[in-house]
């Protein structure tokens, strides 16, 4: 599977509705969005007809308002973007990446506790 650009944060933000939604015309993900930030319908026609450009939406033209779908799924995009910054900023460290995360938003105790959990079966599977 080849890796798709990375979105702006705008993007994201339409695809945050995309996922949401799962398809949606653009006059939806306007209505959704303006509630949250100032911005005009063809703001968001232009940056959905980049997200097409870029393959991170899919576009269904059989009726008169188009709808759009997210090419791929939330955890798929989180992903790549987390591979990318992995290697960016932490220098493939995952330790490093993690404990930045930690200091930044630190975790509430069902996180915690969720958290250790993911931890113990990932060294089940190393068999340790």
């Amino acid at each position: 599977m080849s890796e798709l650009p990375r979105p702006t944060e705008f993007e994201l933000a339409i695809l945050r509705v995309l996922w949401r939604r799962q398809s949606a015309t653009v006059r939806q993900v306007f209505e959704d969005l303006k509630a949250e930030r100032q911005l005009g319908y063809n703001t968001v026609l232009k940056t959905m007809l980049i997200l097409l450009e870029k393959g991170l939406v899919h576009r269904d033209e059989s009726e008169r308002s188009h709808i759009y779908r997210a090419a791929r799924q939330e955890q798929e995009t989180q992903a790549g973007m987390l591979r990318d910054l992995l290697h960016r900023a932490f220098g493939g460290s995952a330790q490093k990446l993690v404990m930045a995360a930690l200091k930044e938003a630190p975790l509430s105790r069902e996180e915690a506790s969720e958290v250790k959990a993911m931890l113990e079966a990932a060294r089940k599977r190393r068999g340790e």
